[in-house]
């Protein structure tokens, strides 16, 4: 009996894994420095030390999520203050937007995190089991000894490199040494445990086995990025009109391309870039130095692949020179992202040099509104959150603006309108405001009053604005 093909399944082919091969140029040399930068960063970023004082952590860079803060450097980010993480998100996704309109997916090509950790995954694989051709036929040869053999070294230093990942992430959430010793020690909390497992299985299988499909299937920028580019937009593409018709054998009637295929073996999305712009394309430029290298061999003028737009193809067809990059680039569409992407920094800044290491807010205790007291006095009761951000403990006055007449005590310490704020923590006082009877507030609904608080030491002020509920007739 004969088997008929599943309608399905046969609309579907095995996925052939992508072996690119080695290449030297300006752009692979350009992806090697920015792998070296970033990865360095990520692994040394929880290690870095910074002096904040006795009661305050000393790592550099820190989301310590038990006391709700993250420290980078001089900088501590408070709860309330998360305006700040939501600007440094929206200049991220104006970033992107702007590189993008720009020179394409070059975010893709350079410092994509599934790029970069990919790029050392295959640098690994280069170094175990030889060139793109070595590896091509170990993957298709039998199990045999050998091959368990380098497969086995492969997989041990991309398990190495996966834990190390893992662990760095979670570094930047806790103490470095202190959790670093706890997990030798097998002390640490099984949610680290847990996370280093997690994110460590995930780069194994993404940077190992899964790599390009990643961009191709799991990463949504593909489908977005043709809304960020343009005819302008600078992006890796072919000079067909110099390049056909294609031929191996130098005669009049052949173009340039002599089909070697240099920049379909070096891509590691496993694409050819000749034939157009494609959504599997990262922009990463390694064609770009493969067709070069050839292109200078053969004795014939670089840039048959290079950074090009799309109105380059209408120029250069009728003979006019190529247009420069920069006017490309510095059009009114990345203008505009630039200048927003400029404002919205300029503004954070500003506000982080501008806000107080003193800061407070106030609620009103609504139940009840207010007290009418044995001597006729009307007293609304309050909650003041004190939020001392410096490296010491602070010494806070509270006083009221806004009105006269108003009696003021702090609860638990009376007539003393002074607090103690101990370093780098909110505090919450609560305190009473009483008046006469006969006090206009005390005979209105609804008196506005602003509580200011003042730091002893360093003299610096803030204010909150609060009411003060009176007798409603």
């Amino acid at each position: 009996m004969t088997l008929k093909p599943n309608p399905i399944n046969s609309l579907y082919i095995a996925q052939e894994p992508v072996f690119p091969k080695r290449v030297d140029g300006s752009f692979r040399r350009l992806k090697w420095v920015v792998m070296i930068i970033t990865l360095t960063i990520y692994y040394l970023g929880p290690w870095i030390p910074w002096d904040r004082g006795p009661k305050l952590p000393d790592q550099a860079i820190l989301v310590d999520l038990v006391h709700r803060r993250f420290y980078f450097f001089w900088i501590e980010i408070w709860p309330h203050e998360f305006y700040f993480v939501a600007g440094l998100l929206i200049m991220a996704g104006l970033g992107l937007f702007l590189f993008t309109s720009a020179l394409g997916r070059v975010w893709c090509g350079y410092a994509c995190p599934q790029t970069v950790w990919t790029d050392l995954f295959i640098l690994v694989e280069r170094w175990v089991e030889g060139d793109r051709n070595a590896r091509l036929r170990l993957f298709h040869a039998k199990w045999t000894l050998k091959k368990w053999r380098l497969r086995l070294i492969k997989w041990m230093i991309w398990i190495v490199i996966s834990i190390g990942t893992g662990g760095a992430w979670v570094f930047y959430f806790m103490d470095a040494s202190d959790l670093m010793r706890d997990l030798w020690a097998f002390n640490a909390n099984p949610v680290m445990y847990g996370s280093i497992s997690f994110l460590a299985l995930t780069t194994f299988v993404f940077g190992g086995f899964m790599r390009e499909q990643i961009c191709i299937y799991m990463c949504p920028w593909p489908r977005i990025q043709a809304a960020m580019m343009d005819v302008e937009t600078l992006t890796v593409a072919y000079r067909s009109w110099r390049g056909e018709p294609r031929g191996k054998k130098r005669l009049s009637e052949h173009g340039d391309c002599i089909d070697c295929k240099a920049c379909v073996n070096v891509c590691p999305m496993g694409i050819d870039i000749r034939e157009g712009q494609q959504l599997e394309c990262i922009t990463c430029a390694l064609c770009i130095d493969a067709c070069d290298d050839v292109m200078a061999k053969i004795g014939r003028d670089r840039g048959l692949i290079d950074y090009l737009a799309l109105v380059d193809e209408t120029y250069e067809r009728s003979g006019r020179p190529p247009v420069a990059a920069s006017r490309h680039i510095l059009r009114l569409r990345t203008s505009l992202y630039g200048v927003l992407w400029s404002l919205i920094g300029i503004g954070m800044v500003y506000a982080l040099f501008i806000r107080s290491d003193i800061d407070v807010t106030v609620r009103p205790v609504r139940n009840p509104s207010f007290i009418v007291q044995s001597d006729g006095t009307i007293r609304n009761i309050y909650e003041a959150r004190l939020r001392n951000k410096a490296g010491e403990d602070r010494l806070f006055h509270l006083s009221i603006g806004g009105g006269e007449d108003f009696e003021l005590k702090l609860e638990a310490l009376g007539s003393d309108v002074a607090v103690k704020v101990p370093a780098d923590s909110t505090y919450l006082q609560r305190f009473y405001l009483s008046v006469p009877r006969d006090h206009p507030a005390a005979k209105g609904s609804l008196t506005p009053l602003k509580l200011w608080v003042n730091d002893v030491f360093s003299g610096s002020r803030a204010s909150s604005k609060t009411i003060f509920n009176g007798v409603k007739k």
